[in-house]
Protein backbone atom coordinates (compact mmCIF):
# COMPACT_ATOMS: atom_id res chain seq x y z
CA UNK A 1 0.00 0.00 0.00
CA UNK A 2 1.62 3.31 -0.57
CA UNK A 3 0.14 6.74 1.10
CA UNK A 4 -0.40 9.98 -0.59
CA UNK A 5 0.23 13.22 1.46
CA UNK A 6 -2.36 15.02 1.43
CA UNK A 7 -1.02 18.21 2.80
CA UNK A 8 1.10 19.66 5.40
CA UNK A 9 0.67 21.40 8.87
CA UNK A 10 2.35 25.33 9.74
CA UNK A 11 3.17 25.27 13.44
CA UNK A 12 5.67 27.36 15.52
CA UNK A 13 8.00 24.39 16.14
CA UNK A 14 10.54 24.34 13.53
CA UNK A 15 12.73 21.43 15.34
CA UNK A 16 11.60 18.16 17.43
CA UNK A 17 13.37 19.54 20.36
CA UNK A 18 10.18 21.13 22.67
CA UNK A 19 7.19 20.07 20.49
CA UNK A 20 4.51 19.10 23.27
CA UNK A 21 4.89 15.37 23.95
CA UNK A 22 1.11 14.95 23.17
CA UNK A 23 -1.87 16.77 21.21
CA UNK A 24 -3.88 18.98 22.72
CA UNK A 25 -1.40 20.45 25.77
CA UNK A 26 -0.80 23.39 24.25
CA UNK A 27 -3.89 25.76 22.63
CA UNK A 28 -1.03 26.93 20.11
CA UNK A 29 -2.76 27.82 16.88
CA UNK A 30 -1.81 25.81 13.42
CA UNK A 31 -3.25 25.70 9.72
CA UNK A 32 -3.20 22.81 7.41
CA UNK A 33 -2.62 23.57 3.94
CA UNK A 34 -3.91 20.96 1.17
CA UNK A 35 -2.54 19.60 -2.20
CA UNK A 36 -4.62 20.82 -5.06
CA UNK A 37 -6.25 17.50 -5.10
CA UNK A 38 -7.41 17.58 -2.25
CA UNK A 39 -8.03 21.30 -1.26
CA UNK A 40 -11.82 21.47 -3.41
CA UNK A 41 -14.76 22.56 -0.80
CA UNK A 42 -16.55 19.32 -1.48
CA UNK A 43 -13.81 17.19 0.29
CA UNK A 44 -14.69 19.34 3.73
CA UNK A 45 -18.37 19.37 3.43
CA UNK A 46 -19.98 19.37 6.90
CA UNK A 47 -16.65 19.28 9.06
CA UNK A 48 -17.51 22.17 10.51
CA UNK A 49 -19.93 20.19 12.76
CA UNK A 50 -17.18 18.75 14.53
CA UNK A 51 -15.46 20.41 17.28
CA UNK A 52 -12.45 18.14 17.07
CA UNK A 53 -10.44 16.23 14.47
CA UNK A 54 -7.79 13.22 14.37
CA UNK A 55 -5.08 14.09 12.19
CA UNK A 56 -2.92 11.15 11.27
CA UNK A 57 0.45 12.28 9.96
CA UNK A 58 4.26 11.27 9.13
CA UNK A 59 7.05 10.82 11.37
CA UNK A 60 8.87 12.26 7.93
CA UNK A 61 12.19 12.99 10.58
CA UNK A 62 12.44 9.30 11.31
CA UNK A 63 11.56 7.60 8.13
CA UNK A 64 14.57 6.72 7.57
CA UNK A 65 15.05 5.00 11.39
CA UNK A 66 15.20 1.30 11.10
CA UNK A 67 12.45 -0.19 13.06
CA UNK A 68 12.95 -1.96 16.52
CA UNK A 69 10.66 -3.84 18.37
CA UNK A 70 11.34 -1.81 21.85
CA UNK A 71 12.22 1.94 22.09
CA UNK A 72 13.28 3.59 25.41
CA UNK A 73 10.46 6.22 26.20
CA UNK A 74 12.37 9.85 27.10
CA UNK A 75 9.69 10.06 29.95
CA UNK A 76 11.37 6.79 31.77
CA UNK A 77 14.46 8.44 31.57
CA UNK A 78 15.39 6.57 28.65
CA UNK A 79 16.83 3.50 30.85
CA UNK A 80 14.27 1.15 30.16
CA UNK A 81 13.00 -0.26 27.36
CA UNK A 82 9.25 -0.97 26.31
CA UNK A 83 7.51 -2.33 23.46
CA UNK A 84 7.03 0.19 20.94
CA UNK A 85 3.32 -0.55 20.36
CA UNK A 86 3.17 0.21 24.43
CA UNK A 87 4.67 4.17 23.11
CA UNK A 88 3.97 6.69 21.15
CA UNK A 89 7.59 6.66 19.69
CA UNK A 90 8.16 7.73 16.11
CA UNK A 91 10.54 4.83 15.64
CA UNK A 92 7.74 2.86 14.02
CA UNK A 93 7.11 0.01 11.22
CA UNK A 94 5.30 2.71 9.42
CA UNK A 95 6.15 5.98 10.92
CA UNK A 96 2.77 7.02 11.71
CA UNK A 97 1.28 9.62 13.96
CA UNK A 98 -2.09 10.49 15.59
CA UNK A 99 -2.85 13.75 17.22
CA UNK A 100 -6.59 15.11 18.25
CA UNK A 101 -7.00 18.67 17.08
CA UNK A 102 -9.57 21.33 17.74
CA UNK A 103 -11.03 22.54 14.79
CA UNK A 104 -11.13 26.29 14.64
CA UNK A 105 -12.09 27.44 11.17
CA UNK A 106 -12.48 26.37 7.60
CA UNK A 107 -11.23 28.92 5.43
CA UNK A 108 -11.66 28.88 1.31
CA UNK A 109 -8.64 30.79 -0.27
CA UNK A 110 -7.29 31.19 -4.17
CA UNK A 111 -5.12 28.02 -3.09
CA UNK A 112 -8.49 26.12 -1.90
CA UNK A 113 -9.56 24.99 1.49
CA UNK A 114 -7.44 25.91 4.66
CA UNK A 115 -8.33 24.63 8.23
CA UNK A 116 -7.38 26.34 11.74
CA UNK A 117 -6.83 23.85 14.24
CA UNK A 118 -5.86 24.58 17.97
CA UNK A 119 -3.42 21.67 20.06
CA UNK A 120 -1.48 20.24 17.44
CA UNK A 121 2.16 18.78 18.50
CA UNK A 122 3.73 18.89 15.19
CA UNK A 123 6.53 20.19 13.63
CA UNK A 124 6.30 22.88 11.38
CA UNK A 125 5.79 21.05 7.51
CA UNK A 126 5.19 18.15 8.69
CA UNK A 127 3.15 15.77 6.09
CA UNK A 128 -0.83 15.33 6.97
CA UNK A 129 -1.83 11.86 5.65
CA UNK A 130 -5.60 12.22 6.70
CA UNK A 131 -8.29 13.33 8.49
CA UNK A 132 -11.13 11.85 10.39
CA UNK A 133 -13.64 13.44 12.96
CA UNK A 134 -13.52 12.87 16.31
CA UNK A 135 -16.52 11.24 17.85
CA UNK A 136 -17.19 11.92 21.48
CA UNK A 137 -19.86 8.98 21.70
CA UNK A 138 -17.05 6.48 20.89
CA UNK A 139 -13.76 8.38 21.16
CA UNK A 140 -14.09 9.58 24.76
CA UNK A 141 -13.05 6.93 27.51
CA UNK A 142 -13.58 8.19 30.67
CA UNK A 143 -12.50 4.83 32.38
CA UNK A 144 -9.11 4.61 30.27
CA UNK A 145 -5.80 3.91 31.94
CA UNK A 146 -2.54 5.45 31.52
CA UNK A 147 0.26 2.52 31.66
CA UNK A 148 3.41 4.14 32.46
CA UNK A 149 2.19 7.95 31.60
CA UNK A 150 -0.17 7.71 34.72
CA UNK A 151 2.32 10.71 35.96
CA UNK A 152 1.89 13.53 33.59
CA UNK A 153 -0.19 16.00 35.70
CA UNK A 154 3.10 16.84 37.22
CA UNK A 155 4.03 20.60 36.34
CA UNK A 156 7.41 23.25 36.27
CA UNK A 157 6.77 26.56 37.34
CA UNK A 158 7.63 28.44 34.63
CA UNK A 159 9.67 32.20 34.70
CA UNK A 160 11.28 34.61 32.58
CA UNK A 161 14.71 35.81 33.36
CA UNK A 162 14.73 38.20 30.27
CA UNK A 163 12.07 40.02 28.08
CA UNK A 164 9.49 37.68 26.36
CA UNK A 165 8.63 39.32 22.80
CA UNK A 166 6.07 37.23 21.92
CA UNK A 167 2.18 38.11 22.04
CA UNK A 168 0.10 37.06 24.95
CA UNK A 169 -1.43 34.16 23.37
CA UNK A 170 1.74 33.06 22.03
CA UNK A 171 3.36 33.38 25.39
CA UNK A 172 0.83 31.43 26.92
CA UNK A 173 1.46 28.58 24.56
CA UNK A 174 4.98 28.71 25.40
CA UNK A 175 4.74 28.43 28.81
CA UNK A 176 2.33 25.62 28.28
CA UNK A 177 4.61 23.33 26.70
CA UNK A 178 7.55 24.42 28.89
CA UNK A 179 5.43 23.61 31.84
CA UNK A 180 5.56 19.98 30.88
CA UNK A 181 9.34 19.82 30.65
CA UNK A 182 10.89 19.34 27.25
CA UNK A 183 14.23 17.58 28.33
CA UNK A 184 14.74 13.71 28.40
CA UNK A 185 14.26 13.11 32.02
CA UNK A 186 17.49 12.01 32.78
CA UNK A 187 18.71 15.44 32.35
CA UNK A 188 18.37 16.67 35.64
CA UNK A 189 21.64 19.29 36.11
CA UNK A 190 20.44 22.60 37.12
CA UNK A 191 23.30 24.02 35.59
CA UNK A 192 22.99 23.25 31.80
CA UNK A 193 20.89 25.50 29.93
CA UNK A 194 18.65 24.06 27.36
CA UNK A 195 17.77 25.83 23.85
CA UNK A 196 14.49 25.12 22.12
CA UNK A 197 13.32 26.88 18.70
CA UNK A 198 9.55 28.49 19.06
CA UNK A 199 8.10 31.20 16.68
CA UNK A 200 11.18 32.11 14.91
CA UNK A 201 12.69 32.58 18.47
CA UNK A 202 15.75 30.41 20.15
CA UNK A 203 14.64 30.08 23.68
CA UNK A 204 16.76 29.29 26.29
CA UNK A 205 16.45 27.97 29.41
CA UNK A 206 17.07 25.60 33.04
CA UNK A 207 15.57 24.18 35.12
CA UNK A 208 16.03 23.80 38.74
CA UNK A 209 14.14 21.24 40.79
CA UNK A 210 10.39 22.24 39.77
CA UNK A 211 10.90 25.92 38.35
CA UNK A 212 11.79 26.18 35.03
CA UNK A 213 13.47 30.19 34.39
CA UNK A 214 13.85 31.33 30.36
CA UNK A 215 17.35 33.14 31.05
CA UNK A 216 16.78 34.64 26.73
CA UNK A 217 15.44 34.90 24.09
CA UNK A 218 16.56 35.93 19.98
CA UNK A 219 15.08 35.68 17.34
Amino acid sequence: MELEIIGHIHTDFSEKFGIPRQSGISSLHATITFEPNYAVEEAFRGIEGYSHLWLLWQFSEAVNVPYSPTVRPPKLGGNKRMGVFATRSPFRPNHIGLSSVTLEGVEKTENGILLRVGGADLMDGTPILDIKPYLPYTDCHTDATGGFSVDFDRKLTVKFACDCPLSDEKRKGLVAVLEQDPRPSYLEDPSRVFGMSFAGYNVKFKVDGDTLTVVEMKF
